[in-house]
C-alpha cells in the first residue's frame, strides 16, 4: 500500500474502504463496475452503463470520486471522465447531485454514491444545471436534447463488452449429453450387429410367435408354426429373409427360449414343401 496516495486517509477508513471496494468488486450494482487499486483509495473509478430507454443507453461512461482528506465526515468529488451532455454534468466533468453536496451523510457508502449517479441519467435535473445548454434544450425540446446526448454517446462513450448468453454453460452440456447418448446407442448396435442378437422381427414373424394353441407347447411344435408363416410369405423373401437361430417366443404370459437346429429346420422345411 503506497504511502503517498493512503497518508491523509485515516486508518479506520482505509479499513472501511477496503472492505467496500471488496464487495463493490465482488457484487457491483446493477449497471456499475468498480476499478479496484488496492495502492490508492481517495480515487475511486468506475464504468456505468448508459441505462435503458435513455439517450445515454448503449453506451458506458467512465468516471471517478475523489475523497478528500477528512472523508468521511466531506462529500467526496464525483468527475465524469467520459465526455456527455447532461444538464448536471459540467463540461469538464464534474458532477453536481445533491447527494454529493448539501444531502450528503457520513454513513452514506460509496455504494449508495454510485446508484445515484446512475440514477441521475435516467432522471435528471435541469433546474440546478452545470451545464446551461443540455439544462434549457432538455426543458424547452427533449427531443432536441436526446438527439445531442445521443450523438455524444455514440462518439465519445465506450461500448459495452460482451456478455455470455445466459444458459450457454447449460446448453453446451445439455448437447454434450446427447451426443455422448447417441454414442452409446451406436456402440450397443455395433455390439449387436457383431453378435447378431437384437435384430427386429419382420411384423409377420412377430405376430406368427404369439398365435401358438394351448396344445402345441411343444417345441417342435412351435418352430413348425415359425416355419409355416416364413413360406407362406416366401421365403426369398425381404421380410423372411431374417434367420431366427434363437428366438424368444411368448406363450401365456412366459417367455419361452426355443433352439432349432439349423439342419432339423432344413429338413422340416423341405418336407413341409412337399405338403
Amino acid at each position: 500500500m503506497s504511502r503517498a496516495t493512503n497518508e491523509n486517509l485515516p486508518p479506520n477508513v482505509i479499513k472501511q474502504l477496503a472492505k467496500e471496494l471488496k464487495n463493490l468488486d465482488e457484487t457491483p450494482p446493477e449497471g456499475i463496475k468498480v476499478g479496484v487499486n488496492d495502492d490508492d483509495f481517495s480515487i475511486i473509478y468506475a464504468d456505468i452503463e448508459g441505462p435503458a430507454g435513455t439517450p445515454y443507453e448503449s453506451g458506458v461512461f467512465r468516471m471517478k470520486l475523489i475523497l478528500s482528506h477528512d472523508f468521511p465526515q466531506s462529500p467526496p468529488k464525483g468527475y465524469f471522465l467520459t465526455k456527455i451532455f447532461h444538464p448536471n454534468i459540467a463540461t469538464n466533468g464534474e458532477i453536481c447531485v445533491n447527494t454529493l453536496k448539501k444531502d450528503w451523510n457520513p454513513s452514506l457508502g460509496l455504494r449508495h454514491v454510485l446508484i445515484v449517479v446512475r440514477c441521475l441519467l435516467i432522471e435528471p435535473f435541469p433546474e440546478s444545471a452545470l451545464n446551461e445548454q443540455a439544462g434549457k434544450m432538455l426543458l424547452e425540446n427533449y427531443e432536441e436534447y436526446a438527439r445531442h446526448a445521443r450523438l455524444y454517446t455514440g462518439i465519445h462513450a465506450l461500448k459495452p463488452k460482451p456478455k455470455f448468453k445466459t444458459g450457454a454453460i447449460s446448453e453446451s452440456t445439455t448437447a454434450l449429453n446427447v451426443d455422448q447418448s447417441n454414442t452409446s446407442v451406436l456402440n450397443v448396435d455395433e455390439k449387436n450387429a457383431v453378435s447378431g442378437a437384437a435384430l427386429p422381427l419382420p411384423s409377420t414373424l412377430a405376430a406368427s410367435t404369439t398365435t401358438f394353441t394351448k396344445g402345441g407347447s411343444g417345441p417342435d411344435q412351435q418352430a413348425s408354426a415359425v416355419l409355416n408363416s416364413m413360406i407362406e410369405t416366401g421365403v426369398s423373401g425381404s421380410a423372411a429373409a431374417v434367420p431366427a437361430p434363437a428366438a424368444t417366443l411368448k406363450k401365456e404370459g412366459g417367455l419361452v427360449k426355443v433352439q432349432v437346429d439349423k439342419k432339423k429346420m432344413d429338413a422340416r422345411k423341405k418336407s413341409l414343401k412337399r405338403l
